[in-house]
């Protein structure tokens, strides 16, 4: 299986509009950071999506993607749904509905802001999806999946355990039982938003490095990451060993 990183920025992408400080100004690919999402292959060839941002499109086309036959939804925040209507094209083609698999509070908030996908009578341009709600390990193309609950702020969050691989976005605390999921992993992705000051919603650097000895994969790879960790190539540097900045377009097979 792959993993492909489509984004690994916050909610306001990097770099930031309006900002001028050094990250933002840099010409290293790696330091423009579109909204976090990423990509999942299976070794059948399926995609399956993990989370939809307003980026969505641009990232399949500058990754030259051209399908996905599912999608995990981690949670609500506008910058991991709102290109659910850009899976359009997609959806056209094959000619069904996108399968989305999420809890039942973010299954909702979808309907919701997108009511015309789930009309009665629907406009003929109009996206269509069917929802899955997780309550539990479940199987998707012969991958088990393994959600593991994490806390964003107040609000309970999913991150994804396929295989020997952990994907975790928008989390400020995981539990002691969720932390079982993620032992013996090859990969622990895990979201950081900067270096320094605590952050309500989101791990801070010191707060990823704790879990890394507490948790010890073989590698971690850090994602969500803002202007505020610094310049790539710099924090890479400082980065103990097999702790690593990931950046879009990055492929992990595992």
């Amino acid at each position: 299986m792959k993993l492909k990183f489509l984004g690994t920025g916050t909610s306001q992408g990097v770099p930031v509009i309006g900002c001028h400080c050094e990250v933002c100004r840099s010409t290293d690919p790696k330091d423009n950071r579109f909204r976090s999402s990423a990509l999942v292959s299976t070794d059948n060839g399926e995609k399956i999506l993990i989370d939809c941002g307003p980026d969505f499109r641009t990232q399949m086309l500058n990754n030259k993607e051209d399908h996905v036959d599912a999608v995990l939804l981690t949670h609500e925040h506008n910058d991991h749904v709102i290109g659910l209507d850009d899976l359009r094209p997609l959806i056209f083609r094959s000619k069904k509905n996108m399968d989305l698999y999420s809890n039942k509070r973010v299954g909702d908030e979808v309907k919701n802001r997108f009511p015309y996908a789930f009309a009665d009578v629907k406009y003929p341009g109009a996206p269509s999806f069917n929802l899955h709600e997780i309550e539990g390990n479940f199987k998707l193309f012969d991958t088990e999946i393994i959600p593991v609950e994490v806390m964003h702020y107040k609000i309970s969050v999913f991150g994804f355990r396929f295989k020997n691989l952990a994907y975790i976005t928008d989390a400020s605390y995981i539990s002691e039982k969720e932390k079982e999921k993620l032992k013996n992993l090859d990969y622990l992705i895990l979201n950081c938003i900067r270096k320094e000051e605590l952050h309500p919603a989101h791990f801070i650097l010191s707060q990823v490095l704790e879990l890394f000895e507490e948790l010890q994969p073989k590698k971690m790879y850090l994602t969500h990451i803002s202007h505020h960790l610094g310049i790539h190539a710099e924090t890479e540097t400082e980065l103990p060993n097999n702790v690593h900045l990931s950046y879009d377009g990055l492929e992990l097979e595992f």
